[in-house]
């Protein structure tokens, strides 16, 4: 499969662009940025092309990769989509969700395939324990708690994204819990959501099934307060995910074997790796789930502004 990059900040460079130069499937054709110099060096130190105009690049690959800020790459995703490129997002999709449906929808009508990167979801012990907690089913609730020291460790590379200053922990943050917690207790019909001390944000989520469960995010936690777990509880006790930090380049290759499985590129023989989760049922993270997560992460922010328990919707 040809692929291309777009976006030249710290997490195209750490994870998409070491991904894609060194994944035996892909042949990595080019970079695109809003930043000419920033994409010509990326390019060159991957031994790719840098592309000035994103639709000349959009001509050369089967899909795009996108490393931009949720409302820079919805556009694009859609402009891929319409060109017949196949998609590989990060989250969320878009912080609107008319934006993030119109990405679903183009693909659909263009007939592409699109996974969206949620880091935990394509960790492979994290990967393994939801499948076998949406197999074992039965759970009535759980908490999940992430803590992140983004904007009070000075050397953390993303301190300074505008998108997540602006949208905070629950944008940011939010998606990765809802990544783990929909597979395992279920859709998510309605949100109630409060705001803590600094940026924390506390939600309470009633899922179909009858199970609820809690969330407290935060980016501005203590470097030594800084701290990721999520627990499931039921009648036969509790589950708590395995998470000693994702290795993000070993999970976005497995991101990327996603892509290909779903995809109707004809790369021959793909190497899978085991514990991979693939786009099917419970371990989906296609382009409707990713539509699904912006789609509470909305009602989320509704019910944060307005106090009230908010209805996610469905359409």
């Amino acid at each position: 499969m040809r692929i291309g990059l777009l976006g030249t900040g710290p997490w195209a460079q750490r994870v998409h662009a070491p991904a894609l130069a060194t994944h035996p499937d892909l042949r990595f054709v080019g970079v695109w940025g809003r930043r000419p110099h920033a994409a010509r060096a990326l390019a060159a130190l991957h031994r790719t092309a840098a592309f000035s105009a994103v639709d000349e690049l959009f001509e050369q690959v089967d899909a795009v990769s996108i490393a931009l800020p949720p409302e820079v790459q919805s556009p694009l995703a859609v402009r891929a989509a319409a060109s017949g490129c196949h998609l590989l997002l990060d989250k969320p999709v878009a912080t609107d969700v008319r934006q993030a449906a119109e990405v679903v929808s183009t693909a659909a009508r263009h007939g592409v395939a699109g996974q969206v990167f949620f880091t935990l979801r394509f960790d492979r012990a994290v990967a393994r324990w939801v499948e076998e907690q949406a197999a074992t089913g039965g759970w009535s609730g759980g908490h999940a708690s992430w803590l992140s020291s983004v904007f009070t460790d000075a050397a953390n590379p993303y301190a300074a994204s505008p998108w997540r200053r602006e949208k905070g922990p629950l944008w940011d943050i939010g998606p990765h819990v809802l990544s783990v917690l929909l597979p395992t207790l279920g859709p998510i019909e309605a949100v109630t959501a409060s705001a803590g001390a600094g940026d924390a944000v506390h939600l309470t989520f009633r899922h179909g099934g009858g199970a609820r469960s809690t969330t407290d995010l935060s980016m501005t936690a203590p470097a030594e307060a800084a701290a990721t777990t999520i627990e499931l509880h039921g009648a036969d006790g509790t589950s708590r995910m395995p998470f000693r930090g994702a290795d993000p380049v070993a999970a976005f290759h497995r991101a990327i074997d996603a892509l290909l499985a779903d995809s109707r590129v004809d790369v021959g023989p793909v190497h899978v790796a085991a514990g991979t989760v693939r786009a099917d049922g419970a371990a989906s993270c296609d382009l409707e789930f990713g539509l699904t997560v912006v789609r509470i992460l909305a009602a989320a922010q509704e019910a944060l502004t307005s106090g009230r328990t908010v209805p996610v919707t469905t359409h």
